[in-house]
């Protein structure tokens, strides 16, 4: 059985409660349980943090072990070396995902540290993205 680990960072804890114009009013748990049964013969890890270590941690406890990475690595996705060099230390391929774009946001947002290390880049396509980025790593 294949496996993909999802990678949520900071802030994504509160998706349906935060910023509901731009993150939407759906719960990422409550839209797993919509998406898992798309995949019957995947695992879906998934693991969500508000800690840079701790997602670092995860990548490197299961990064050799399944058949790619999902990661929504929040505000940290423009700040982060660490996540980026974690996502190169490992072998599953990762692809990068944003559910709102990016682009039309702050200057600031507009830059990744991630998406040269990932196999691609998902973004403003709302939660869909993460099933896009799982059915490209299958």
């Amino acid at each position: 059985m294949k496996q993909i680990l999802i990678i949520n960072g900071p802030n994504l804890n509160l998706l349906g409660k935060r910023e509901p114009d731009i993150y939407g009013n759906r719960s990422f748990v409550d839209y797993l349980k919509t998406v898992e049964p798309l995949f019957p013969d995947v695992q879906l890890r998934y693991f969500q943090s508000n800690h840079e270590g701790e997602l670092i941690d995860k990548i490197h406890e299961l990064g050799f072990d399944v058949d790619g990475i999902v990661i929504n690595a929040g505000a940290y996705t423009h700040t982060s070396i660490a996540i980026a060099d974690a996502l190169s230390a490992v072998t599953a391929p990762a692809v990068e995902v944003h559910i709102s774009n990016v682009h039309a946001r702050e200057t600031y947002r507009h830059h990744s540290y991630l998406s040269a290390k990932c196999k691609g880049v998902i973004l403003g396509l709302g939660l869909m993205g993460y099933e896009l980025a799982i059915r490209s790593l299958l």
